[in-house]
């Protein structure tokens, strides 16, 4: 493990760029703004302005271009071309680092001269035409980047299989929650959880991918247990109408909270965190969950294996009987739960820093660009 100060000082101009983000890669851009910064890199932002309102990446000293750059191709994908190379042209900039597919293939169009690196966080899951695009999109990006930074080892992979000439694995480490403001007894009290009513917590975005249609058909069943745990699933996004309908069908004892910015005080409250997705590569929730000591179930997908190791308990994606009986043994077995905390929070000491990933960073645009031309700004 390292600190900011450790980092290779290396006095030139980055511009991070991303898409549209209401969770993970914005957080992740935001940590990574802010730790560049400190170490003497300037930083541009380009994404759209909807993720500076969430994540204020000028409040940790980095300047913001807005580039709107949707979810899903679009025609507007032409302008948000247009508006990168505006900001590119404008800033001075040494390396174009972008995150995710939709900005690493607006960055590919927008022809930087200088390095581009682009980082995966995602699998490409979608099926049907707009499967085919996307993944038509990866091999562009793959083979169009100078580095190619997959958060999991699969992605990685992904990466190479497609061409990609230079791929290395670069794990995003998850921000470090604040101490919880509120002691166990006062966060189950906002919900009304009795002292012996299981709190199971899951957060993310409310996404298919997340597969919380899983935890509420799980949690429908257990509905019968005395007493019924009580499922908190805090995250905003699409699924939204439909959870609500599947909560209410099934009667499941599942509350939907929204975004929340306490989850270190959720965590406190929690008995369980459960983690259902199709795919993930290393979920900032597992990571949290697991630092704060909470026993873990999650699926077997994506990097979550080689991110918990022993320290979680992890079930096939999609296999609601899995999800069941996990749950319903670590309910019935404290010993198990108490030895899942202790292994969670051993294993999670031993993961990436923040300022290891900006350390990891500065040293690979440093390798790119030895003697940056723009120096600081």
């Amino acid at each position: 493990m390292t600190d900011a100060s450790s980092a290779p000082r290396w006095p030139g101009s980055v511009a991070l760029v991303l898409g549209s983000s209401t969770g993970g890669v914005g957080q992740h851009i935001r940590s990574v703004a802010r730790g560049l910064t400190a170490v003497g890199v300037s930083v541009l932002v380009c994404g759209p302005a909807a993720t500076q309102d969430q994540f204020d990446f000028t409040g940790v000293g980095a300047r913001f271009a807005p580039v709107e750059i949707p979810a899903s191709p679009t025609p507007a994908d032409t302008r948000a071309v247009a508006a990168l190379r505006r900001a590119l042209a404008t800033a001075g900039i040494d390396v174009v680092h972008a995150h995710g597919l939709r900005a690493g293939l607006v960055a590919v169009l927008a022809r930087p001269a200088v390095p581009l690196v682009v980082t995966w966080h995602n699998a490409v899951l979608a099926g049907g035409l707009r499967g085919r695009l996307s993944r038509f999109a990866e091999g562009i990006v793959a083979r169009s980047a100078r580095v190619a930074l997959g958060a999991s080892s699969d992605l990685v992979e992904r990466a190479v299989a497609l061409g990609a000439s230079d791929a290395r694995l670069a794990p995003v480490a998850a921000p470090t929650l604040p101490a919880p403001r509120r002691r166990r007894a006062a966060v189950r009290a906002e919900f009304g959880i009795a002292t012996d009513r299981p709190l199971i917590l899951s957060v993310g975005r409310l996404h298919p991918q997340k597969r919380y249609d899983i935890l509420v058909d799980a949690a429908a069943r257990w509905r019968t247990r005395a007493p019924a745990p009580l499922v908190l699933i805090a995250g905003s996004g699409p699924a939204y109408l439909q959870l609500a309908a599947r909560i209410s069908t099934a009667r499941a004892p599942v509350t939907l909270l929204g975004h929340r910015t306490d989850v270190a005080d959720l965590l406190a409250g929690a008995d369980l965190a459960v983690v259902t997705s199709d795919w993930e590569a290393r979920q900032l929730f597992a990571q949290e969950a697991m630092r704060a000591g909470v026993p873990l179930v999650a699926t077997a997908v994506g990097g979550l294996p080689d991110l918990v190791g022993d320290a979680a308990l992890l079930v096939s994606a999609g296999d609601v009987d899995a999800v069941d009986t996990a749950v319903r043994d670590l309910l019935d077995d404290e010993s198990r739960r108490a030895d899942l905390a202790r292994r969670g929070a051993a294993r999670a000491a031993t993961w990436p820093t923040e300022a290891d990933t900006v350390a990891a960073l500065a040293a690979l645009y440093a390798e790119l660009v030895p003697e940056p031309s723009t120096g600081n700004r």
